[in-house]
């Protein structure tokens, strides 16, 4: 509780607020969000003490909890991050504002004039756990987007993100809009999740989970508003008979290593049989040199004695470590149904020379984001050119792939007549 207010009060205050707030956002000019953008940024560079201060704050509560060392390097804060995330600010604001962009316009026999024009979603709810910085990047995106948000963290990075909302509130002060269109569940209270779940009396648009998969499954199960979300990131890399050596061991390398820990590592490698005498070994030899721990099929352990057995498990897990699972496949037909029936739908890549082949597991392999001779670590909003990014979406509905300022609005019809009437 606050004060005398029950949580559900509490978060009801909450949603109402972000309506009102959400209601001025829909009209705010272009310039106007930037100012506040740039405004942001800026407060953070200003405030780097006091947040870091918060963060060590945050990190004292973690190693007394005797986190892992890879939770704890995600909430951590120093001056490259703090820097990294105003900078995100900046390049939010350079992107174009989707809010009233006509999408297509066409006019009928009648003369009715047809236009569809991108809205804001409304109000959106952010779920996150330990990164901090998720903090900063989901309220400049719902901001330039013309949505309000409210966003709730983790227990674990509490005073980190609230010393960020404070910036990114000075900033709305700064441009003459509302604090209330970024808003932070004050507490962290666990069923204040379950009554964002529920859509805060109707004032909730839309949620976004980020965090694992037991926060993700949570909330696609109970959620009564939209979700956009991927529960897992069980990329596959399938490397083409028709595949260059060189070229498959860079980019299995990249996806597997650049990062373990992100959605859009490689778990799996798919190697074409027909290949394998050339292939196998030489890209075994790749990740496990790299300090990459391997799990293979028979060949793959005949090939490599430090290979470790494979369960049927492994083909359907998110390592989010340094470990892959390998095996071979009878050419492309079966590496696409090997990723139909293990995938997440998130993120899968072929390597080959075979144009014709490629095309095809382009059409036919059903994912977010399908790769062509490219890692699957490019599974980043940065990357594809949206600025920063909200999340990955996995579903069919609305978004997919990569959530940035255009996939943070919907459309609307606007109709001009001249008096017409339906006979």
């Amino acid at each position: 509780m606050t004060g005398m207010m029950t949580n559900r009060e509490l978060m009801l205050t909450l949603g109402r607020a972000g309506r009102e707030a959400a209601k001025v956002l829909a009209l705010a000019p272009t310039r106007q969000k930037n100012d506040a953008l740039m405004a942001m940024a800026a407060k953070i560079r200003r405030s780097a003490g006091d947040i870091l201060s918060e963060n060590a704050r945050d990190l004292e509560n973690a190693k007394a909890k005797d986190m892992k060392a890879s939770f704890v390097d995600r909430l951590t804060l120093n001056e490259a991050r703090l820097e990294a995330m105003a900078k995100g600010l900046e390049e939010i604001a350079a992107l174009p504002d989707p809010v009233g962009q006509v999408m297509a316009q066409w006019t009928r026999p009648n003369g009715l004039a047809f236009s569809r024009v991108r809205v804001p979603i409304g109000v959106i709810g952010i779920i996150f756990e330990s990164r901090p910085n998720v903090t900063a990047d989901a309220g400049g995106l719902c901001l330039k987007s013309g949505n309000a948000a409210i966003l709730r963290g983790g227990s674990d990075s509490f005073h980190s993100s609230g010393a960020i909302i404070a910036c990114l509130q000075r900033g709305l002060d700064t441009a003459g809009l509302p604090r209330t269109a970024i808003q932070m569940v004050p507490n962290a209270d666990r069923d204040c999740v379950g009554l964002m779940l529920e859509g805060l009396g109707g004032t909730l648009d839309l949620i976004v989970p980020r965090g694992g998969k037991s926060l993700v499954a949570r909330v696609q199960a109970d959620a009564r508003i939209p979700v956009f979300s991927h529960l897992e990131g069980i990329c596959h890399v399938y490397v083409d008979k028709a595949a260059d050596l060189e070229m498959a061991k860079r980019v299995v390398l990249n996806a597997k290593m650049r990062r373990t820990g992100v959605c859009g590592s490689a778990e799996t490698v798919l190697i074409d049989r027909a290949a394998a005498e050339k292939n196998l070994k030489p890209i075994i030899a790749t990740l496990i040199d790299a300090g990459c721990e391997v799990r293979g099929d028979k060949a793959a352990q005949e090939a490599d004695p430090r290979v470790k057995p494979a369960t049927q498990e492994d083909w359907s897990t998110e390592y989010l470590d340094a470990i892959i699972s390998m095996k071979l496949v009878d050419g492309v037909d079966e590496a696409m149904a090997h990723i139909a029936h293990h995938g997440s739908q998130h993120t899968d890549s072929i390597i080959t020379e075979d144009a014709s082949t490629a095309e095809r597991f382009l059409a036919q392999v059903d994912s977010a984001i399908v790769l062509h001779n490219a890692s699957t670590q490019f599974a980043d909003g940065g990357e594809f050119g949206f600025g920063a990014e909200i999340g990955i979406a996995t579903g069919k509905l609305h978004a997919r792939g990569p959530v940035g300022v255009e996939q943070l609005t919907t459309f609307k019809y606007q109709v001009r007549g001249s008096g017409q009437t339906r006979p």
